[in-house]
């Protein structure tokens, strides 16, 4: 007993059922996905660079309350140093996989580039005051700021490669 027509071709229904597991298949493989609007490109830098400057903050925050458990002062004397660099690291690489996430382009390069400006901005004009409470609005706003004028950055380098 054989399922083909006399034209060698499938039955009609069996047709159908075909098309109808495989568009059930696309329905399963996107439940993951969400089907939202997009979100414009700076407001994404924005976020996420505020969201990096809060994190800074915490970051830093969270290092001085370890060294005052573990020295009995806010100073953490030679570990300050690495310690540091590993928040910035952190930070970079948080920024990198939200804004990958997010699909913008050249999301390392803003991640690093955003990071390197705002640290360049704190460590010129800001390091006397850091200890003051204006620090937590100021330092995710900068960083904001810094995230657009690394986007800034990469799409000029972008040009100039082209």
């Amino acid at each position: 007993m054989s399922h083909e027509g006399d034209d060698g071709r499938m039955p009609e229904d069996l047709e159908a059922m075909l098309e109808t597991a495989d568009e059930d298949e696309a329905e399963e493989d996107d439940e993951g996905q969400y089907d939202a609007p997009s979100l414009p490109p700076l407001l994404i830098l924005a976020v996420v660079g505020l969201l990096c400057g809060f994190a800074t903050i915490a970051l830093v925050w969270l290092g001085e309350r370890g060294c005052e458990r573990f020295r009995d002062t806010s100073n953490c004397g030679a570990l300050g140093f690495p310690l540091l660099v590993l928040i910035v690291v952190v930070t970079i690489v948080l920024a990198g996989l939200a804004l990958s996430r997010l699909a913008m382009p050249h999301a390392r390069l803003i991640a690093f580039l955003g990071v390197a400006f705002m640290l360049i901005v704190v460590l010129a004009f800001l390091s006397g005051n850091l200890s003051s409470p204006w620090t937590l609005a100021v330092v995710p706003v900068l960083t904001a700021i810094t995230f657009l004028l690394a986007n800034l950055v990469a799409r000029l380098l972008e040009r100039a490669d082209a």
